[in-house]
C-alpha cells in the first residue's frame, strides 16, 4: 500500500510537501527564538541552527525532491521511489527533530543523524547517472559532496573539535554551493521553460556566459572558505552579478508578464543581480552582510524554490502550467518578504524590527499558500493515468 500511494510515486511528491511545511514553520519559530519568547537551548546555538536549518533543513529537501525527480528524467533511470524515498524523507524530517535536542542530551546523536542524509542523497543520484554515463552531470554530485563536508564543519564545531567560527563559515561556503546548484539549474530550465511558453524566437542562452557565471561562482565559494568578507570576496561576488546579469541578457523576461510560473522565476533571477550586487558592496562598508545574505536567501532561494516546486508539481502531475490566482499572491508575497527582510532595514534602517515582522509574514503567508493549494495535488495520482 505504502508503495503504491502517489507521494511515494516520485521524489519531488514528498519533499516538496515537508518543505513547503517546514517553510512555513521555520521563519516564525525563528523569531520567536530571536525575541527570546521560547527558549532554545539546541544542539547549536540559536544564530547557527538558523542558518543550519534554512540550509541543510529547507534548501536540501527542496533540492532533493528535484534532482531525485529530475536524475530520472535526465537518465531515464528510476531514483527513489516507495518505501526507499519514504525512509529518505522521514531521516530528514528526524534530522531536523534531533538538532532541537536540549545541549545536554544531545551529544553526537545530532551529528550522526544529520549527516547521514547526504551520503544517501548522493548514492540514489549517483547510481542512475554513472549507469547512464551522464556525465554533465558528475558536478552536481560534486557540489552536494562539498555541501557535505560543510555540514560536517558545524557539527565538528557543536562537537567542540574545531574552533568557534567554523559553523558560520561553512554555512556560508554551504550557502554558495546551493547557489551553484541554482545558477547551475536555472541556466537550463529558464530559457527553455520562457521559450516554450511565449514562443519568442530571440530566447536563446551563451554556453560562454553560462560557464563564465559557473566559474565565478565556484570563484565566489573558495573565497569564502578562505577570505571571509574582503576585497577578494567583493570582487568575485561582483563578477558574478554581473556574469549573471550578462548570460539573461536573452532570456526574454519581457514576455513573461501574462505568466506568473514565468515570471516568478525570473524574479528570483534577479535576486541572484541584486543579492550578489549587495555582497559587492560588504566588502566595502556599505551593506551589512546579513542583508547580502537575506537577499540572497529570502529573494533567491525563497522566489525560486517556491517558483520550482509550483511549477514542477503541476508538471509531473500533468496538470496545466497555469498558475492559481492563491499561487500568484504567494508569488508576490514572497518577492515582499525578500524586499522587507533585505532591501528596507538598508534603506530605512530605523525600520528594522518592523521589516523583520513583515518579512516573516510574507514568507510564512506565501509558504501556506503553497501548502494549501498543492498538498493535496502531491498526494494524488497523476491526471493522465501514468505512473510517477
Amino acid at each position: 500500500m505504502i508503495d503504491t500511494h502517489p507521494l511515494a510515486a516520485k521524489g519531488f511528491r514528498p519533499f516538496f510537501l515537508v518543505a513547503g511545511l517546514f517553510a512555513l514553520l521555520i521563519v516564525p519559530s525563528w523569531l520567536l527564538f530571536f525575541f527570546g519568547v521560547l527558549p532554545l537551548d539546541g544542539y547549536l546555538d540559536p544564530g547557527s541552527w538558523h542558518a543550519h536549518e534554512m540550509i541543510f533543513g529547507f534548501g536540501i529537501a527542496v533540492i532533493a525532491g528535484f534532482l531525485l525527480t529530475a536524475v530520472a528524467n535526465w537518465t531515464q533511470r528510476e531514483t527513489l521511489t516507495g518505501r526507499k524515498l519514504l525512509a529518505l524523507v522521514a531521516l530528514w524530517v528526524l534530522g531536523r527533530v534531533v538538532m532541537l535536542c536540549p545541549q545536554r542530551l544531545a551529544f553526537a546523536l545530532p551529528a550522526v543523524v544529520d549527516l547521514l542524509f547526504l551520503p544517501l542523497l548522493i548514492a540514489a543520484l549517483a547510481r542512475p547517472i554513472a549507469a547512464a554515463r551522464n556525465r554533465r552531470n558528475y558536478p552536481l554530485l560534486g557540489v552536494l559532496g562539498a555541501l557535505l563536508v560543510c555540514n560536517g564543519f558545524v557539527h565538528a564545531q557543536a562537537l567542540g573539535f574545531v574552533p568557534m567560527g567554523s559553523a558560520r563559515r561553512a554555512c556560508l561556503v554551504a550557502l554558495d554551493l546551493v547557489l551553484l546548484v541554482v545558477l547551475i539549474i536555472i541556466g537550463r530550465v529558464l530559457p527553455m521553460f520562457t521559450r516554450n511558453a511565449t514562443q519568442a524566437p530571440e530566447i536563446r542562452s551563451s554556453e560562454a556566459l553560462d560557464r563564465v557565471c559557473i566559474s565565478s561562482m565556484v570563484l565566489l565559494a573558495a573565497s569564502d572558505a578562505v577570505w571571509q568578507e574582503s576585497v577578494i570576496t567583493s570582487a568575485a561576488a561582483a563578477l558574478v552579478a554581473l556574469s549573471a546579469s550578462a548570460r539573461a541578457w536573452r532570456w526574454g523576461v519581457q514576455h513573461t508578464l501574462r505568466h506568473p510560473l514565468l515570471w516568478v522565476l525570473h524574479a528570483g533571477y534577479a535576486w541572484i543581480i541584486v543579492g550578489f550586487g549587495m555582497r559587492a558592496l560588504v566588502g566595502l562598508g556599505v551593506v551589512p552582510s546579513s542583508l547580502a545574505t537575506h537577499a540572497l536567501t529570502v529573494g533567491v532561494i525563497g522566489t525560486l524554490t517556491l517558483g520550482m516546486m509550483a511549477r514542477v508539481a503541476l508538471g509531473h502531475t500533468a496538470r496545466a502550467l497555469v498558475a492559481s490566482r492563491a499561487m500568484v499572491w504567494a508569488f508576490a508575497a514572497i518577492n515582499f518578504a525578500a524586499a522587507a527582510r533585505a532591501l528596507v532595514p538598508w534603506l530605512v534602517p530605523g525600520w528594522y524590527m518592523q521589516s523583520l515582522w513583515l518579512a516573516a509574514g510574507a514568507w510564512s503567508l506565501a509558504f501556506l499558500l503553497f501548502v494549501i493549494r498543492y498538498a493535496t495535488l502531491l498526494c494524488s495520482a497523476r491526471i493522465d493515468g501514468k505512473p510517477g
